[in-house]
Order: C-alpha cells, then sequence, then structure tokens
C-alpha cells in the first residue's frame, strides 16, 4: 500500500539559498515528508550511521538514485560505464601481453588503465570504460576472463543519475552519424549473447 506523502506545492524559495543569502548553482530542492514504520526509520538511521551520511536526505538520495541507476541499467543500450580491477603476478607468462591486446581490441571503450605495483610480485590493474552498457559488460568480462588473471571484478554505473553522458560517441565507417561500434571494436562485440544488469553482481572470477 502506498504511503501518504506530503509535498509543497511550489520550492520554497529559501531553498534556493545558502545560509549566507547567496543564490545556489545547483537550483531548487523540494521538502517533502515521508511516513515510515518505526523499525524501519531505525534501520535508515542504522544505515545513515554506517555510510557516514550528513542527514537521513542525503541517504534518502543516495538509495533513489541507485534505484534509478539499476533501472537504467536494465536497458542494454543504456549510456554505462564500468570500472574493472584485475589483480595478477608481473611474472605470470605472457599476462602482460594477453592484457594489451584485450584493451587494444576494445579501444574505443577504454577510457583510463591504470597500472599499481604490489608487493611479492603481485600487481594490480583499474580500467575504466565507457559505452553501451551490453558492449561494456562484454569488455569487462573479456578483462576479466584473461588467462593468467588472478583475480577480476567489475561494478556498472551510468552517469544519468548524475544528469551526464559519458559522451562515448564517433562516427561510424561509411558515414559521418554518431555511432557507439566501429571497426576498432572486437568482431564478437554485437554477436556477444547479450549480459544483463545483474551480471555485474556476480561472484568474483579466481
Amino acid at each position: 500500500m502506498a504511503r501518504r506523502v506530503r509535498h509543497s506545492a511550489r520550492p520554497d524559495a529559501r531553498l534556493d539559498r545558502t545560509p549566507t543569502g547567496r543564490k545556489r548553482k545547483d537550483g531548487y530542492v523540494v521538502r517533502l515528508g515521508v511516513s515510515l514504520e518505526p523499525d524501519l526509520l531505525a534501520l535508515l538511521d542504522h544505515w545513515v550511521k554506517a555510510r557516514n551520511s550528513p542527514s537521513r536526505s542525503d541517504a534518502i538520495r543516495a538509495l533513489i538514485r541507485k534505484e534509478l541507476a539499476e533501472h537504467e541499467l536494465g536497458d542494454p543500450d543504456s549510456d554505462s560505464v564500468a570500472s574493472v580491477l584485475l589483480i595478477y603476478r608481473h611474472d605470470a607468462p605472457n599476462v602482460l601481453r594477453r592484457l594489451t591486446a584485450v584493451e587494444h581490441r576494445w579501444g574505443v571503450h577504454v577510457r583510463a588503465s591504470s597500472h599499481v605495483h604490489l608487493e611479492g610480485g603481485s600487481c594490480m590493474q583499474l580500467i575504466g570504460l565507457v559505452g553501451k552498457r551490453d558492449e561494456v559488460v562484454n569488455a569487462a568480462e573479456d578483462l576479466r576472463g584473461i588467462r593468467g588473471i588472478a583475480f577480476g571484478r567489475y561494478s556498472l554505473g551510468t552517469p544519468a543519475v548524475a544528469g551526464g553522458t559519458t559522451g562515448h560517441r564517433h562516427p561510424h565507417p561509411g558515414s559521418g552519424a554518431p555511432h557507439e561500434t566501429s571497426a576498432g571494436d572486437p568482431p564478437n562485440a554485437s554477436s556477444a549473447a547479450p549480459a544483463s544488469a545483474a551480471s555485474a553482481a556476480t561472484g568474483d572470477r579466481i
């Protein structure tokens, strides 16, 4: 059953001002009242404290954005980003050659790649990907599936929840129209089985 929610008919103009009276750059915010059962409120307060949120409002905004992101990522063509974490031994046979080859194969989707030296002969690679959700997921799976990778994990997100885009557009071969794929993409990128948004939450590959 839906809970009754009270909201003002129009935003309070005072909320568009800083404590010193200056106009906020991010525009209006709207105050509303939400009814919660005492046990649910207690859980919310516990979560607010655990994540070090400045307020209940900040925590609720985070929950709303999380749900909106998951809904957006349900579309295989949604504008998406991914962070990929790989751990491997630097002396593993050909692992660096394979990693470089896969990064080049997905070159138009790789926005950043950072190598971190750890102790004991191990290394960490952090890779930032952009593109359509299915393209990003396929690239992330390809990266963490490299032979010699000891640990691989990735997480998905969308800049839409922050009002932005990845800006991932480039000319399609033979036309001047922006498109999300190019001859630089791997041959199997479009034929690979579509991966669900839930695949980002699958267990680590070891």
